[in-house]
């Protein structure tokens, strides 16, 4: 955390979720571009909101202006309930979408990312709210597709997601995830030598994350 870190709790179909909102330091005159909601790896296999992909996806938004939003999912850290198989999670992660556009002043643009058992969330969020809410930016970091039902990205998001993969991901297999994007089409940014937690390589992936957020 720093010292524009706030902790707050967001109530969530199971009980309350505890989050950590990260806010830029604007300059006079500028304004939020808006509010970024990030998605944390596997409840059951230690995943929270503290997961050092997770702040790296945090500051990477927070550098290019965003707000961004992290929560730990139900039955993680103080957050209420218990482990739903994605199912549960999804709706935790809509609710706190759904209470985000007050934290916008003005209201600005959305963004959805995630890391791992986050991404597959942040990807079935995409597709539920594809007809409800423009999504400026979508992030996807390790993306569980040999684990979960990742969703398709629509394509008017293509120009829009970012999708990252270590070359060497002993979780989820390169190969799975190209088989995943082929279909669609989607471009999938691979990182040489890298394997699923992306140790030693996290600034790399914040640039490659906020030369994204920047583009047009």
């Amino acid at each position: 955390m720093n010292s524009r870190t706030v902790k707050t709790m967001f109530a969530g179909p199971a009980g309350a979720l505890e989050a950590l909102v990260d806010t830029p330091e604007l300059a006079v005159g500028q304004v939020l571009r808006g509010v970024a909601v990030i998605a944390h790896p596997h409840p059951q296999f230690g995943g929270t909101m503290d997961n050092k992909v997770v702040q790296t996806l945090a500051r990477a938004f927070v550098q290019s202006g965003w707000q961004a939003v992290r929560f730990n999912f139900r039955g993680v850290g103080a957050s209420q309930g218990e482990y739903d198989k994605g199912l549960g999670e999804l709706q935790d992660f809509l609710a706190v979408l759904a209470q985000c556009a007050p934290l916008q002043a003005p209201p600005g643009a959305l963004a959805l990312a995630g890391f791992s058992f986050g991404a597959f969330v942040a990807s079935q969020a995409a597709q539920q709210l594809a007809s409800e809410r423009s999504i400026a930016k979508l992030v996807l970091v390790g993306t569980a597709v040999s684990r979960f039902a990742v969703a398709p990205i629509a394509a008017d998001l293509h120009p829009h997601t970012l999708v990252i993969h270590g070359e060497q991901d002993d979780t989820v297999p390169l190969a799975d995830v190209m088989d995943w994007a082929r279909p669609q089409k989607l471009p999938v940014t691979v990182i040489p030598g890298v394997e699923h937690f992306f140790h030693g390589q996290l600034p790399l992936l914040r640039g490659l994350v906020t030369r994204h957020l920047d583009a047009p």
